[in-house]
């Protein structure tokens, strides 16, 4: 049998935990989580897989690729996903509403400060120390899960091409579905040579998570407008949080005229400055618009979907494992999930690594993971702290 032949086994799943640990965990990421999606994933796999053990690579993987055939915020999603496991449908609520509350509350206070005092740029002491760590902390990651992910020359193959593609501009959606296919068949090719069945078990993830846009005129600002638009980005939205702006742009600057592009950019950065999910610049563009009342508003319609679809998914996922057929597109669609974060790191180390000081900064920290396997939580804490001291000094 080929390394790269899809294991039918079924997924073990470690014993289910309380809700305490995983509100406490989801808190504290939520609170601590800086760098976007892909630093968020590989924080989680940091804590939950080789800290806690709370699932294994391979269900970690699995979740992951199903993450990212589905609409929405792709940390988010793993964190309800990864609560559920833990501490079933309590833990689905607690752990993703712990994970994003967090930062709502840090984006209305930032927000809250820009209306009435303006933009400030100070946050990029910090930033510019955070960036590289995150780096580091993702570059752990895709080594870890690369090593689960690639079984063999096929999904090797996948992987790489994928990589190069997102590069060549190929709308990363497209590359994920269609990894996911070219490894299943290459992998089950003689099942398929033989005549054998199988192809309808993945029936049920055609136009899965793909509900039809809700449409907003352009009409005056008003709640319910505000409302359907961010449950329209949050139902259709692939890409996570990296995707956004584009989303952003065309429904509250081009269609509607509630922002000015400078607002818009404002709103992005204050998502990439706070810990946990990026969609919370949902909550600083609903604030511009509607106060508090807004914030909360925009922020419940852009989460809900995720919500929605994690629970729908979740149940299936080991279940699908079991089908050689589905097996091969998942191990597809995982080793292609890879190739795209690997492709995003890149481009965000261009913004990272501005100097000496800062690949000095992200080489300390990759010693300081792989060696002594320091916390992420207190590498970034660390490097906050390195910003500000900076600052000062400067």
């Amino acid at each position: 049998m080929s390394d790269d032949a899809p294991d039918a086994t079924p997924q073990a799943t470690p014993a289910r935990g309380n809700l305490g640990e995983v509100f406490r965990l989801m808190l504290r990421l939520g609170l601590t989580a800086f760098g976007g999606p892909a630093a968020h994933i590989a924080i989680m796999h940091d804590e939950i897989v080789r800290r806690r053990r709370w699932v294994t690579e391979q269900h970690f993987l699995d979740l992951l690729g199903a993450t990212n055939l589905i609409p929405g915020p792709n940390s988010t999603e793993m964190a309800i996903h990864l609560s559920y496991v833990r501490a079933g449908w309590p833990g689905l609520i607690v752990g993703g509403a712990s994970f994003i509350a967090p930062a709502v509350v840090m984006v209305i206070a930032l927000a809250w400060v820009y209306v009435r005092f303006g933009a400030t740029p100070a946050a990029d002491a910090m930033l510019y120390a955070i960036k590289p760590v995150v780096i580091a902390i993702v570059a752990n990651a895709l080594v870890s899960l690369g090593r689960q992910a690639i079984t063999g020359p096929v999904t090797a193959l996948a992987g790489l091409a994928v990589f190069g593609l997102y590069f060549l501009g190929f709308d990363s959606v497209l590359l994920l579905i269609g990894g996911g296919v070219a490894v299943m068949l290459v992998l089950n090719a003689p099942r398929l040579l033989r005549g054998g069945g199988g192809l309808g078990v993945l029936a049920p993830l055609a136009g899965a998570g793909l509900p039809a846009a809700l449409t907003a005129a352009a009409v005056p600002f008003s709640f319910g407008v505000l409302f359907l638009t961010f449950l329209k980005i949050g139902a259709v939205l692939y890409g996570s949080g990296y995707t956004l702006l584009a989303f952003l742009e065309a429904d509250f600057v081009d269609r509607l005229g509630w922002l000015t592009t400078t607002q818009l950019i404002d709103a992005v950065a204050i998502g990439q400055f706070t810990p946990g999910p990026v969609f919370t610049t949902a909550t600083f563009v609903g604030f511009l618009l509607g106060g508090v009342p807004g914030a909360i508003l925009a922020t419940v319609a852009i989460f809900l979907p995720a919500f929605v679809f994690v629970s729908l998914s979740n149940p299936l996922i080991p279940r699908l494992r079991e089908s050689a057929w589905v097996g091969g597109f998942l191990d597809g669609v995982n080793v292609c999930s890879l190739g795209l974060m690997a492709a995003v790191t890149i481009e965000l180390s261009r913004a990272a690594f501005v100097d000496p000081l800062t690949v000095l900064i992200a080489s300390i920290s990759a010693v300081l993971i792989i060696r002594y396997r320091v916390n992420t939580t207190w590498l970034i804490a660390g490097a906050a702290l390195v910003g500000i001291a900076l600052l000062l000094l400067g």
